[in-house]
């Protein structure tokens, strides 16, 4: 029997994370046997996430009920809620975590409010509390990687917590977000504290740029690299980190055990029905590189995926693309900032929903 091609992954040094959680993956086993079987190293969660949890079973119906009898408000029962769900999780990948490489993988991914996108203090005193409130260390915090989120990835750092940096769609923003992380680091080592503990991932969104673009190159005739400018842009963003973490500055830190902020690939499902359901994810296998993939495409990959390396081929196609575009009047950086706009709501929309989900529940027991 063929080795199972998720797990295949690994070999070329990227590690698969599940980008799903709710209550019956971890309660069913299903969660470990994805572990097991496919070799899934990590889970990640967002709003999106939990408000179908949490909206689409009666799995949270008591806990609602528990902890809406003091003067919690929604947000605070959500949380209750989350972080249940991500300490369990957190117990199931420690196993992972404690592998060979202390540190390595085993993360469970758990956002600060998505009403904080834009507001630096609010996200840093959340994260901390959140932190606090799992207390398990191979929890990543998720923070938007807004302008107001650089700050507060910065000090989040520098107290010690893992960071999960989200809603990346542009090249320069990533290089400021590897700034904030290396700050933090550094900040952290002036005060003598270790810094060899601390895991940090910058989350790249991919399939939602090509979504945004493919209809402008239609328009300028350039139709032929539909479903081609998130590959090229990650490829892009790979060679940054390539630089960035091999500089003397951060081989300093380094001697003090730290480890690079890894590239992960999120929202890699394919959007487009004309293209191939793993895409995205045959793409971008490398070395040093996380991707955090939805339930289906994970089983799509099981059952028709053809691992290989092939994040660093073509990087000469990958500049000419960007080129191209830029030539021809398409702005990216424009197209970045409107996709940043539209991941907060497309994050404050379920959000929302999920607290009203909790009040509509509160209103059944009280």
């Amino acid at each position: 029997m063929a080795s199972n091609k998720v797990k295949q992954i690994h070999d070329f040094g990227q590690s698969i994370w599940l980008d799903f959680i709710d209550r019956k993956i971890i309660n069913t086993g299903e969660l470990k046997k994805l572990v097991e079987e496919d070799g899934v190293r990590g889970v990640t969660s967002n709003p999106a996430i939990f408000e179908k949890a949490i909206s689409s079973s009666s799995d949270y119906d008591a806990d609602i009920s528990e902890l809406s009898k003091g003067d919690k408000t929604n947000e605070e029962i959500f949380f209750g809620l989350a972080v249940s769900d991500i300490k369990l999780a957190c117990d199931l990948l420690r196993p992972v975590y404690d592998e060979e490489v202390v540190g390595a993988d085993g993360y469970v991914s758990l956002e600060v409010s998505p009403f904080l996108a834009l507001d630096t203090e609010g996200t840093i005193k959340q994260a901390l509390e959140l932190w606090k409130a799992v207390d398990k260390p191979n929890v990543m915090i998720k923070i938007p990687g807004t302008e107001p989120g650089l700050p507060a990835i910065q000090k989040a750092i520098s107290e010690g917590l893992n960071i999960n940096v989200t809603l990346l769609f542009g090249l320069d923003r990533y290089e400021a977000v590897t700034e904030a992380y290396i700050s933090g680091l550094e900040e952290r080592a002036e005060k003598g504290l270790p810094i060899d503990k601390i895991s940090s991932v910058a989350s790249f969104f991919l399939s939602r740029i090509d979504v945004l673009v493919d209809p402008m190159l239609d328009e300028k005739g350039l139709g032929e690299l539909k479903g081609e400018v998130a590959i090229a842009s990650a490829k892009k963003a790979y060679e940054i980190y390539k630089r960035v973490f091999s500089t003397d500055r951060w081989k300093k830190l380094a001697d003090k055990g730290a480890v690079p902020q890894r590239l992960l690939w999120a929202s890699t499902s394919s959007k487009n029905p004309a293209f191939k359901d793993t895409k995205y994810v045959e793409a971008l296998i490398g070395p040093d590189t996380v991707d955090t993939i939805p339930l289906e495409t994970l089983e799509a990959y099981r059952d028709h995926g053809d691992p290989a390396s092939r994040l660093e081929d073509d990087l000469d196609t990958a500049t000419e693309i960007l080129e191209k575009i830029k030539a021809a009047g398409i702005d990216i950086d424009a197209v970045t900032k409107q996709l940043e706009e539209e991941g907060i709501d497309k994050f404050n929309k379920p959000f929302e929903k999920l607290l009203q989900a909790i009040e509509d529940q509160k209103s059944k027991v009280n």
